[in-house]
């Protein structure tokens, strides 16, 4: 049977195991909270596109009921129009009215879509570059801390071998 011999690690390489360890683990941990904040941010930018959505919409229906009505509102006044000049009439303003109508919602439409294209695209452009600013910091700590840890492990290197 063979005997292994006891050979007892060095403070200094414990030291320097355990500083390592230490460093590693705070660059992942800026690492990590950096991908968590910029996964807030595109989550948030879904949200607010998700809103714009719903407004766009809602305004869609409102816009849809008032024509309704207005067509509503003709029908009636033809109705009870007296003669069929006086029901040209009605339906010459309506044609007017509704023609104007139309025009101001798509032009309102074409604003708010426009104006969520804008925002959503505006908060993922400041995402992205939230997300890059927070990775390339932590890949920096991580080179920083690769560094320090090489250096450390030759100093504990010549001390042990001195």
């Amino acid at each position: 049977m063979s005997n292994t011999p006891n050979y007892e690690v060095p403070t200094e390489m414990r030291d320097f195991a355990e500083k390592s360890v230490d460093q590693a683990r705070k660059a992942f941990d800026s690492f990590i909270g950096a991908a968590r904040r910029t996964a807030d941010t595109v989550q948030g930018s879904t949200e607010t596109a998700r809103t714009n959505a719903k407004d766009i919409s809602s305004r869609g229906f409102e816009f849809a009921e008032q024509n309704v009505n207005a067509a509503f509102d003709l029908a009636q006044k033809i109705v009870r129009s007296r003669d069929i000049q006086e029901a040209m009439q009605h339906q010459a303003e309506f044609v007017r009215s509704q023609f104007a109508a139309i025009q101001a919602q798509a032009k309102e439409f074409g604003g708010l879509a426009q104006s969520a294209m804008q925002e959503s695209a505006e908060k993922a452009k400041a995402a992205m570059q939230e997300g890059a600013d927070h990775a390339r910091r932590a890949m920096e700590q991580g080179a920083e801390a690769a560094q320090q840890t090489s250096r450390d492990a030759e100093a504990a290197t010549r001390k042990a071998t001195s």
